[in-house]
């Protein structure tokens, strides 16, 4: 599978004319941009807003009719000034879209617009929507998460330096690890250098735009002894409550979708 690194940067200079173009639009007066086709046109879904738990992060889930490389801009006001991409390692013009919007702010408004071009360069782009994010939802009954405190001290692979392990436990939900293709069969360890107990854990899985990548359900192994779980996981963050004494943690996915499976983020609770 070939290397992300172009297809991203095509994408950001992608976003950064949807940026231009969709914030004069929206500050003409006129409610739609000249040349610029309704995306309504070309929709063969719902645009649909996913908002996580958290608060903190949202997906906009759309299918196009055509192949769309597509991106959208948010903000609290009609200066909108973030941009979201597809976090998709094919890149490029696809049909199937879900761009991640993240450092959002719980219990929020958001506007957002959703454009793009096909590949004759038509541009096309939808009126000005709107989103709520929830009220944050801390895990009940458990202590602070403590990943970031540690370090990855092994994984089944890595995709590439975009995705790195580490990335699984940066405490920022807009990166994340990937595997390089091993579905079931992901794992991760952390280490947090000293003996801890621990109140439970959590995992919010990365996912492909064609809904591969999925980790469902994960096990962890404590100090290469005790197994506990399988906890769910899936696309929003499910913290699971386990009691236990360990320094090494282990995460093996248990079901998924397959394909090139990881993490967003994986949180450790600490006890009390």
């Amino acid at each position: 599978m070939a290397g992300s690194s172009r297809p991203r940067l095509g994408l950001l200079l992608l976003a950064g004319c949807v940026l231009a173009l969709a914030v004069a639009a929206c500050s003409d007066g006129e409610g739609s941009a000249r040349g610029v086709l309704p995306i309504e046109e070309i929709l063969a879904s719902d645009i649909n807003v996913v908002a996580d738990r958290s608060g903190t992060r949202a997906t906009v889930e759309v299918t196009t009719s055509i192949p769309l490389a597509c991106a959208v801009i948010y903000g609290v006001d009609d200066s909108f000034g973030s941009i979201a991409v597809d976090n998709d390692m094919r890149g490029g013009a696809h049909e199937d879209h879900r761009p991640l919007l993240a450092n959002l702010e719980p219990d929020t408004e958001y506007l957002f617009v959703l454009q793009g071009s096909d590949a004759s360069g038509s541009l096309y782009r939808s009126e000005v929507m709107t989103f709520s994010t929830p009220a944050a939802a801390a895990p009940g009954g458990l202590g602070p998460n403590i990943a970031p405190t540690g370090a990855v001290t092994a994984a089944s692979s890595s995709f590439s330096v975009a995705f790195d392990p580490e990335l699984a436990i940066d405490g920022d939900l807009a990166t994340e690890w990937s595997t390089a293709g091993d579905g079931d069969d992901a794992s991760i360890e952390i280490d947090l250098g000293t003996t801890t107990e621990v109140s439970g854990f959590g995992m919010r899985s990365r996912v492909m735009s064609d809904g591969t990548a999925i980790i469902e359900t994960y096990t962890v192994t404590v100090d290469d002894g005790e197994v506990l779980g399988p906890f769910p996981a899936g696309q929003a963050f499910s913290p699971s409550q386990a009691n236990v004494t360990g320094q090494r943690f282990r995460f093996d996915a248990e079901t998924t979708t397959g394909g090139n499976t990881g993490a967003a983020e994986i949180e450790i609770y600490a006890a009390g």
